[in-house]
């Protein structure tokens, strides 16, 4: 059974819910696919986001013959939202994903990550290749842990109100406001055709949820964007920035392990997205292939044909 959603693009057919219980927490998992058993891609999304975010890639997977199974991860929509910022340190996010598989019987799967789901799917490469049989990830590069910790680097380079320091250096400020504004804010971060122009003073997450007049076009329909502002409306905004809260945990954590990725992997940027492209990825990921679509951050909501050609297409190449 599926609900129907009926986007801009053309009708949708959304799975279902399933509730599961893995590594201490329930996750709220939508599944497509299942007559394609033996052959899983889990798709992961990021911040604010929720798995509907992934709604135009899922019946193009199940069609070239892939289990899909994507996941609420912990803090999002109804899935298991724990109360100690630890609880979403880098460990927890990957053992999720690696319970998962366990969950549905699987040695290995494809992992397809997007902005927070591309960070923990280059961790989930790192702390458990042998899980991870092929990567994509959407937006975000992998990170260089550096000398510093993250959020001590940050300070020094973007200041204070930069929103991954201000999340850890003034916690429940930035929640509370978005909690106050769910819709504004929503409404005003899913948007495209943005204009390059510096930011405002401030902090940026804060500003967009009292923004009144956003800048550039919304991103999805007014019938889109009510599933992810009913889905915070129940879960809040906490649990996904309790995400940013773990980055000097995280820091620490991924201390001694060798970050060399060797799954072969698709990494796909938008050229509007305000997310620099690697200059060094290739180093650490050796078996890439790039792809650039012109779009903002949000790619695979922007420019889902785009985005599922580019998919398809690469992943044709590595299963013949």
């Amino acid at each position: 059974m599926t609900n129907l959603i009926k986007t801009g693009f053309n009708p949708i057919s959304f799975p279902k819910a399933t509730m599961i219980s893995v590594n201490s927490v329930v996750l709220e998992v939508f599944e497509a696919g299942q007559q394609n058993s033996g052959k899983p891609i889990i798709l992961c999304h990021g911040f604010p986001e929720h798995a509907f975010s992934w709604r135009y890639q899922i019946q193009a997977l199940v069609d070239a013959g892939y289990h899909v199974i994507v996941p609420n991860q912990r803090g999002y929509g109804n899935s298991s939202r724990p109360t100690e910022i630890t609880d979403y340190d880098i460990e927890h996010l990957t053992s999720d994903l690696i319970a998962l598989l366990d969950h549905f019987g699987y040695k290995d799967a494809t992992f397809v990550g997007h902005d927070w789901g591309a960070n923990v799917v280059w961790s989930l490469a790192i702390l458990h290749p042998e899980r991870v049989n092929k990567v994509i990830n959407l937006a975000l590069p992998y990170q260089d842990r550096g000398d510093k910790p993250w959020i001590e680097l940050m300070e020094a380079i973007f200041g204070e109100n930069f929103y991954f320091v201000h999340f850890n250096r003034q916690p429940g400020v930035a929640d509370a406001i978005m909690n106050k504004n769910k819709s504004r804010f929503l409404r005003n971060i899913f948007r495209k055709n943005i204009p390059l122009t510096p930011p405002e003073p401030g902090m940026l997450m804060i500003n967009l949820a009292r923004e009144e007049k956003p800048l550039g076009d919304p991103l999805m329909s007014d019938k889109e964007l009510s599933v992810f502002i009913s889905a915070f409306e129940s879960s809040g905004f906490t649990g996904g920035i309790n995400w940013y809260r773990n980055l000097d945990r995280n820091w620490h954590l991924m201390e001694d392990v060798i970050t060399i990725i060797h799954q072969p992997t698709l990494m796909i940027y938008g050229n509007r997205d305000t997310i620099p492209k690697s200059e060094n990825l290739k180093s650490i990921v050796p078996n890439l292939e790039v792809v650039s679509l012109d779009c903002g951050h949000w790619i695979q909501q922007e420019k889902p044909e785009e985005t599922n050609q580019s998919i398809l297409k690469w992943l044709e190449q590595r299963d013949h």
